[in-house]
């Protein structure tokens, strides 16, 4: 089949729920995708950063071929060693938490997030204190709870009345959020770096005070690190360099190398107010999925392997303030940690964008001026430069 044969059968066959460019993607290696035409392209997008570890990682398609011809799925009614092997991996390298809870994607993690809070809230308090705060240009996933918590209007609006309960307050506004979080609040939810809301980075004074107001009115924080966590930042948590801990934290993207995971990691004391029955999930947590996120987790924990992620995403942010100094007339503003960076720019940057496809580039966009970029966490220092080389091409876009 055609490339433009491809495209003619996914306008004729699927729900039309993504803009996609003109090109139909056939393999990947390294930090490389190739067209059906045999184009190269850099990725700096790995799936919306799920390719930590990027195409072709002979660890990653060995544990996958391992465990192909074993259990695939059993659900949770029996016992499996896999998921209780990567919960003890994920507690044991997370100083504060005590469990975790399995589920398939990010919005499935948020979603038990929020059921959590409200469970605990209620068993410790009673009735009535079961408000979520979430902050401005937050982006927290797509399903009826998920979106109720994402402050951008275009993704809440078309679907409303979602579910109600949500108060938002101005992210990095240390003041107006202490106001938000009154008694009425049972959990307070925050990317400590936003990644579909422009990659606007939490400061330290701001996370202070949220967890300083939920301690006063017995909230519970909730880290939502699907995005920027499992090392995409340059730590393995994004939180820690803030020296404050959630209550919760929801992770998923990288974690499964590809594969659909979520998880949500929590204290004990939220765990001990979950019973038996009161949440669940057919797939999440399945045996096959959790022995390949074993082998991710194993390789991104590694301090040496979160070492290269914070030299290389160093020398990124550094090569981007060159570009910034270079073109002022379309580079306003960088963002971001690690391997994490957003580029505010003048004018479209849905054009930036499909100009950097034409120049071997994938990039992604954060709002109608901030450019994405969230490549494999194998990234060379080579490869950054090739990125700014075409990057810097593609700023020559009209508008």
């Amino acid at each position: 089949m055609s490339a433009a044969e491809v495209m003619a059968a996914e306008q004729r066959y699927l729900l039309q729920t993504y803009a996609r460019p003109a090109f139909v993607i056939e393999r990947g290696e390294g930090c490389y995708l190739y067209d059906s035409e045999g184009r190269q392209y850099l990725d700096c997008v790995a799936g919306i950063a799920v390719n930590a570890l990027g195409y072709g990682d002979p660890d990653v398609a060995h544990a996958i071929a391992e465990h192909a011809g074993g259990l695939i799925h059993l659900s949770n009614l029996y016992y499996t060693r896999p998921a209780i092997d990567l919960a003890q991996m994920l507690v044991e390298r997370t100083p504060w938490a005590d469990r975790a809870f399995f589920c398939n994607s990010g919005a499935e993690a948020i979603e038990g997030a929020i059921k959590f809070s409200r469970r605990y809230a209620r068993d410790m308090h009673g009735e009535g204190k079961t408000t979520i705060v979430a902050f401005s240009g937050s982006f927290h996933g797509r399903t009826m709870g998920a979106v109720a918590v994402t402050a951008r209007e275009k993704y809440r609006e078309p679907f409303e009345p979602v579910m109600p309960g949500v108060r938002f307050a101005p992210f990095n506004d240390a003041a107006a959020a202490a106001a938000a979080i009154s008694d009425d609040v049972c959990g307070v939810i925050v990317e400590p770096v936003q990644g579909e809301g422009g990659l606007s980075v939490a400061t330290p004074e701001f996370m202070r005070v949220l967890r300083e107001r939920c301690d006063a009115v017995d909230a519970l924080l909730i880290f939502d690190e699907i995005q920027c966590g499992v090392g995409r930042t340059g730590t393995l948590w994004a939180h820690e360099p803030y020296g404050v801990a959630p209550d919760m934290m929801t992770i998923a993207k990288p974690l499964g190398g590809g594969l659909p995971i979520g998880a949500v990691l929590m204290r004990q004391k939220v765990a001990s107010t979950i019973h038996i029955g009161d949440h669940g999930t057919t797939f999440g947590g399945g045996p096959f999925v959790t022995a390949v996120a074993q082998t991710v987790f194993r390789k991104i924990a590694d301090p040496a392997f979160l070492d290269h992620v914070r030299e290389v995403g160093d020398y990124m942010g550094e090569a981007l303030a060159d570009l910034q100094a270079a073109r002022p007339d379309r580079v306003l503003e960088i963002r971001g940690r690690g391997l994490m960076r957003g580029v505010v720019v003048r004018g479209s940057a849905g054009a930036i964008r499909e100009a950097a496809h034409r120049e071997g580039l994938l990039i992604a966009t954060a709002g109608d001026d901030v450019l994405r970029l969230v490549p494999p966490l194998v990234l060379s220092r080579e490869q950054v430069d090739e990125a700014m080389a075409k990057l810097t091409k593609a700023l020559d876009v009209p508008g």
